[in-house]
């Protein structure tokens, strides 16, 4: 190779690689994105967006904890895009795809800051974003995690912005900061613990703006600029406030440290060991790096809270409050994570050189080939249930779902695949919010009630339930909703059992009228 090919090469090669990269990751979050059903979650999604505006703003927020923002950008987008499958994921996937180059231009300006090689940098963070295991899924979903993977990649840039200026003792007033506000201001209104996520913005922007000689102008500008958000933030606190207390008493979730390590690092690197090993190694090479830089300490301290802060938090309030930690709902913390392994390409000289760049390419193909093999699994395969269920269900026919909210994936799954297969919510269709005394919530969410057996009896022998020819019983985690089968015991009474499909915490069971 001649001199001027290496310049090229050096000048320009990150450039391919990046572009190769960014490539394999929109490929990874785009293959197959219409071959999978939608799951409980997405279900609740799609079927508040098309709910209405009314129903967005006044009923979700009495059984939801989460903000209704996201669903109202849902409803937006499918007014114009439809809503259908294919629909419903695409914004999550643009949105997913848009996250790429965002944290290309805060890995640039990290790298501008401490003056180190921006191409392999840029390179090395979009390979990471692009190919991240649990940022693939994330894009996927039907649900605000891509939207909040893309804010707070803009959140990070926006910061590494305000470094810079703070390291150059600039005012901390600029678009940079009001970026930065946006994001955070965002961040509160997408999810539920919005809250850990600005926490963690927050310190990191005085980790990197607190100084010597800051003036007073700049105080009020963190203050007042924070103030206005918490201001903005506050209709949707009033809503958490409210639903909290439900959730905290009667959530299905139980926190357990059992492979704790594991589940947290996912986020970080990927599900495999040898992929958290090689993550583990490049970010402690990149922490390396920037200790040597000028703010290079400030740096470090500001990505390390931005992937940890947020995490750290919900455990701390899951171990002492309530189960709140969901490894999805903290995937958002993968882009500074990347960031950090990316300067960590930056390392070394000479044949040290070998060590960053064997484990940035250990990982990334580990990464990669899990993205391929994720694609077999469906979360809950609703299409293949129906399938089971096509030829054996009959005119007059009707699913009972028990919780109610079993319908919502049920439902869409049949849509999707043009079958006319009646569904009943038992014992209302989301959210139940009357439901008859002695109910209680078995997932901490005031729509969806469990009913005591006086109630379930009565429901089995109402005449319009009596009149069905063959009721098939759609029950998501019997073992917490129906313990002992106690709805299935009571609409057994003059039926026998005609199918039963069992796949994970789908359990269907067909009740046909008249002894066997």
């Amino acid at each position: 190779m001649t001199p001027t090919q290496k310049l090229f090469l050096a000048r320009y090669g990150w450039i391919a690689a990046a572009a190769l990269l960014a490539a394999a990751g929109i490929w990874a979050r785009l293959w197959g994105i219409g071959d999978e059903p939608m799951w409980l979650d997405e279900g609740y999604s799609a079927y508040a967006a098309a709910k209405g505006w009314h129903f967005l703003w006044n009923v979700v927020p009495r059984y939801e904890t989460h903000p209704p923002f996201y669903y109202s950008l849902l409803r937006g987008w499918t007014l114009i895009a439809g809503d259908g499958l294919m629909a419903h994921r695409m914004l999550g996937a643009i949105a997913g795809i848009a996250a790429l180059p965002v944290a290309a231009l805060a890995a640039d300006r990290m790298a501008r800051i401490t003056g180190l090689s921006r191409g392999w940098t840029i390179a090395g963070a979009v390979g990471i974003v692009a190919l991240s295991p649990m940022l693939v899924e994330m894009a996927r979903e039907v649900r605000p995690y891509p939207l909040m993977i893309l804010v707070y990649a803009s959140a990070l840039a926006a910061l590494a912005k305000i470094a810079g200026r703070s390291a150059q003792s600039l005012p901390i007033a600029g678009r940079a900061y009001a970026a930065y506000l946006a994001a955070f201001a965002l961040m509160l209104w997408l999810h539920n613990l919005g809250p850990l996520y600005g926490l963690a913005l927050g310190l990191a922007l005085l980790t990197v703006t607190v100084r010597r000689g800051m003036t007073r102008a700049d105080w009020a500008w963190i203050i007042g600029g924070h103030a206005i958000v918490l201001l903005i933030w506050l209709p949707a606190l009033l809503i958490l406030l409210d639903q909290a207390p439900m959730w905290v008493k009667a959530t299905w979730l139980k926190f357990s440290t059992a492979n704790l390590w594991r589940r947290v690092t996912v986020i970080h690197a990927g599900p495999a060991d040898d992929m958290r090993a090689a993550a583990l190694l490049l970010a402690a090479l990149g922490v390396a790096v920037l200790w040597r830089k000028p703010s290079g300490k400030r740096l470090a301290a500001m990505l390390l809270i931005l992937a940890f802060a947020p995490v750290l938090l919900s455990l701390l309030i899951s171990a002492t409050v309530a189960p709140v930690f969901i490894p999805r709902t903290m995937t958002a913390l993968a882009v500074p994570a990347a960031v950090l392994i990316a300067i960590g390409l930056n390392f070394g000289r000479g044949w040290l050189r070998v060590l960053p760049i064997a484990a940035i390419l250990w990982l990334l193909g580990q990464q990669f080939a899990f993205d391929i093999a994720a694609r077999e699994h469906p979360r809950r395969d609703w299409y293949r249930a129906l399938t089971w269920l096509k030829p054996r269900f009959q005119p007059g026919d009707q699913l009972f779902a028990y919780p109610n909210e079993g319908a919502l994936p049920f439902d869409r799954a049949a849509r999707d695949m043009g079958l006319a297969m009646p569904s009943r919510a038992i014992p209302t269709e989301i959210p139940s919010l009357n439901p008859p005394p002695g109910s209680w919530y078995v997932s901490g969410s005031r729509g969806v009630p469990s009913l005591d057996q006086s109630h379930l009896r009565a429901i089995a022998e109402e005449p319009r339930t009596k009149a069905v020819p063959t009721i098939w019983l759609l029950r998501l985690g019997p073992w917490a909703y129906d313990k002992g089968d106690v709805f299935l015991i009571e609409l057994s009474r003059g039926r026998h059992e005609v199918g039963i499909y069992r796949a994970g915490a789908i359990d269907i069971v067909g009740l046909r009228k008249g002894e066997r």
